[in-house]
């Protein structure tokens, strides 16, 4: 492929190559389907506005992925602002200690005995598994948007503390308090619904 080649945009394909791809990352991130549809047509909107700014770097999947990364993060970021007025609960400081596991698969995630219980959470087949993500983004349906959103940036994305501090506009502390109590509720919803 010459240097040329590289920088060349199909944006009349996007819908037929990403399309899928794009909305089940949004799906997954705001498990809103209206939603997700809208912020894919946003990102392929903004991907023909800046199709000039294409340097070849990446794929052209990565980069529309990019852009609709951001158009997530400004969806959490008007999701927290409009429950910003209920921050004063948020204040109170617990240690990571409180939900931190040191091994198995929730490693990094829970304390033990406080997590779901691995034996039984882990899906053995295919089936099981999509099943179990069904089950998960429901209950991420049910965290209030700004514990869904400090949820999904940190344990679903992976995003560093001090990125989803940055983009929420919210202290350590918060962040901490905050994915406690996502943890804790998803661990309750997800154990009411899979290990019954």
């Amino acid at each position: 492929m010459s240097e040329e080649e590289k920088h060349i945009l199909e944006p009349q394909r996007w819908v037929e190559l990403y399309g899928d791809y794009l909305f089940n990352y949004a799906i997954v991130r705001v498990n809103d389907q209206e939603k997700a549809e809208d912020l894919v047509q946003e990102t392929f909107l903004a991907g023909l506005k800046a199709k000039d700014n294409f340097q070849g770097k990446s794929t052209e999947r990565t980069w529309l992925i990019s852009i609709l990364k951001r158009k997530v993060i400004d969806t959490y970021r008007k999701q927290y602002a409009s429950k910003e007025s209920s921050m004063g609960e948020f204040e109170q400081e617990i240690s990571d200690g409180d939900f931190y596991r040191s091994e198995g698969p929730f490693k990094g995630h829970w304390m033990e005995g406080k997590g779901p219980h691995s034996h039984s959470l882990m899906p053995e087949g295919e089936l099981e598994q999509v099943e179990l993500m069904k089950i998960i983004q429901l209950c991420i349906s049910h965290l209030p948007p700004n514990l869904a959103s400090v949820f999904v940036m940190k344990m679903i994305d992976e995003a560093e503390s001090e990125e989803v501090c940055k983009e929420l506009g919210i202290t350590p502390s918060n962040l901490w308090v905050m994915l406690h109590r996502a943890r804790l509720k998803m661990r309750q919803c997800i154990e009411s619904k899979w290990l019954k």
